[in-house]
């Protein structure tokens, strides 16, 4: 066989994934051949300018790490209505300086029974009213000629109800039942609702489903129209594994690996995080290495450190590239509502205190809900009972509390456990929405310096920052999801909006709200890129401020040191730096006196000091 990139690297990864193959699968040889020869047919359909832009990469295997790289995430039908109107829409995406845009579910699925997208009846074919298949590889192509990668959701815990493989198993053909998770009676099933918590438990309780047409009952851990694949038939797995190069060759160049903690069910488990599942997160890795290795792996991992931590693998054999940073954003919001920065710096300590290889995705905002599964023994210490305090941060961030401007709605709320996630927008939840209703110059501008120090706390930490779509110009909650039947029992719409694109316009008006937002933003952007304390190689640490309201971060890179602090405080405060040099305020250009650091309400400084030759 000729020799090329390919056949090296299959040579160099044969033995482990024969090795993890036999670990997982009864017939590991067989099923271990069955995938390399799925691997070789995806290589050689991979087209040529996707095999260059590979070699690229590899040149530069940190491309992503990069301190220029900003990400936008956003839905298709919000942002152009198509993937044609996407690529229309490229100059202002390039005008946010963005350089990694996420798209979200755009892949074939039931109208009212799809959970956002996330129910897919087709991996290979794009919902009719986004376009085509073509659509998708000619956008990642005008991307990719200035500079942008495509990001993909692969949600590869589940397929939709309607998808070829559900149908056939309705149908009663065992093959395709193996496929899921299948059972004659309710007693297995009750078996594990023992061990299994509930995802939806008010939406969608239990983990079951009886499928009325194949006369059986079926995994649904999700929603009922969304079936839990069975990963322990290596067939799920190899033509899962298939489907996602299939969208690496169409030009995605991250793959949002939906859910993946939850992909390996075991009977008297929580059957969340099994070790089976780092196993196949690992063959997807080398999956990609060998046929595509300039992709990524973006794991959404949506639980405490302890548990995301893992999904990065080891140095030796790593598993995800990046993952996000969600125990910071629900920390960030929490720390809106209390005023109190113990728990985020915290949290932010551990953050820190992690291998600099280890890639975070920073956000304050994204398409879905945000939870508080904060660190209760910590707060404990401080007498934050866990009930009553989500309790306050609902209340706080919903309005409900006295002289809150924040605004939002809850989530599954269920009553009975006191407890209820968020949903709204970083705008509204920053009280943009009621200044602006107010009128009150003042309180727009207040709500406006919180939105950008939340930005730049976003733009401080290591990782790559991603903007939700419509942020930029501090788009507020939609109310309208209200009135469709389709959408008004899942709040999530409230921050799903269409982008208001005549506010986009207003950014280019000096003095309008958006311009001031969208101005600060991308100077933050700008910033960040120009200066080596941001790079992803810099030290990082805590300072110690002495004011429970203000938190301070430290950036040290190659002579350059970024000492950042970030008010919560609802009144100036006023800082001594403790700290060797002399500094200037990044932002402004102004020296600083280092004995008197002054804060704004919600405000934040920047503050550089260069020591010497890089």
């Amino acid at each position: 066989m000729k020799r090329n990139g390919f056949t090296e690297r299959l040579d160099r990864y044969e033995p482990e994934l024969r090795e993890l193959f036999g670990t997982l699968y009864p017939s590991g040889a067989q099923a271990c051949g069955e995938f390399v020869r799925m691997l070789q047919e995806m290589w050689k359909e991979r087209p040529q300018d996707m095999k260059r832009l590979d070699l690229k990469r590899l040149k530069s295997p940190d491309w992503y790490r990069d301190r220029a790289m900003t990400g936008m995430q956003l839905y298709v039908q919000s942002f152009a209505g198509t993937l044609q109107g996407v690529r229309a829409k490229l100059d202002y995406v390039r005008k946010c300086g963005i350089r990694y845009l996420h798209l979200m579910p755009i892949l074939e699925s039931p109208e009212g029974r799809s959970d956002g997208g996330y129910a897919v009846s087709d991996f290979r074919t794009i919902q009719p009213q986004f376009g085509t298949m073509e659509d998708l590889t000619e956008l990642s192509r005008e991307c990719h000629a200035h500079g942008i990668c495509i990001c993909l959701d692969f949600v590869m815990n589940h397929t939709s109800e309607d998808h070829e493989w559900a149908r056939r198993a309705k149908a009663g053909e065992k093959e395709y039942q193996d496929r899921y998770f299948f059972y004659d009676s309710w007693d297995i099933p009750n078996e594990f609702e023992k061990t299994v918590p509930q995802v939806f438990p008010t939406t969608a309780p239990g983990s079951f489903t009886w499928c009325e047409e194949a006369g059986k009952v079926v995994m649904t851990n999700f929603y009922p129209f969304q079936w839990d694949l069975n990963y322990s038939n290596p067939v799920v797995f190899i033509e899962m594994t298939r489907n996602m190069l299939f969208l690496c060759n169409k030009g995605v160049d991250v793959i949002r690996l939906d859910a993946v903690p939850y992909i390996w069910k075991e009977l008297g488990t929580n059957c969340r995080n099994l070790p089976q599942v780092h196993t196949l997160v690992r063959l997807m890795r080398l999956a990609c290495e060998i046929v595509c290795p300039g992709t990524l792996l973006l794991g959404e991992v949506v639980m405490e450190p302890s548990k995301v931590v893992p999904y990065f693998g080891s140095v030796e054999k790593p598993e995800c590239h990046m993952l996000y940073n969600v125990t910071t954003m629900a920390s960030i919001w929490h720390t809106v509502a209390t005023k109190d920065v113990r728990l985020l710096s915290h949290q932010l300590g551990q953050v820190f205190r992690l291998p600099k290889e280890y890639g975070f995705l920073n956000y304050l905002r994204c398409h879905d809900d945000i939870g508080w599964g904060l660190d209760y023994p910590f707060l404990q210490t401080f007498g934050y009972g866990e009930v009553a305090h989500k309790k306050y941060l609902n209340d706080y961030l919903t309005g409900k509390w006295p002289d809150s401007p924040s605004r939002g709605e809850l989530y599954n709320d269920d009553p009975t456990l006191g407890d209820a996630r968020l949903c709204g927008t970083t705008a509204s939840l920053c009280g943009l929405e009621t200044a602006r209703k107010s009128g009150d110059e003042e309180r727009i501008s207040t709500a406006l310096r919180m939105d950008v120090m939340l930005h730049a706390m976003m733009f401080t930490l290591s990782g790559l920052p991603i903007i939700y779509s419509g942020d930029e110009i501090g788009q507020e909650n939609d109310y309208s999801y209200h009135d469709d039947p389709l959408k008004s029992d899942d709040s999530r719409y409230i921050h799903r909006g269409k982008l208001d694109w005549n506010a986009a316009a207003r950014a280019d008006s000096k003095g309008t709200v958006e311009n001031r937002l969208f101005t600060a933003i991308r100077q933050l952007e700008k910033l960040r890129a120009a200066h080596r304390a941001f790079s992803a190689e810099a030290d990082t640490w805590l300072i110690g401020t002495g004011n429970q309201s203000v938190l301070g971060i430290g950036r040290y890179c190659d002579g350059e040191k970024l000492c950042a602090f970030f008010s919560f405080s609802e009144r100036e405060q006023v800082l001594s730096l403790d700290e060797l040099g002399e500094f200037t305020d990044l932002v402004t250009g102004a020296s600083v006196d280092k004995h008197s650091v002054k804060l704004p309400a919600g405000g934040f400084v920047w503050l550089i000091c260069e020591f010497g030759d890089s």
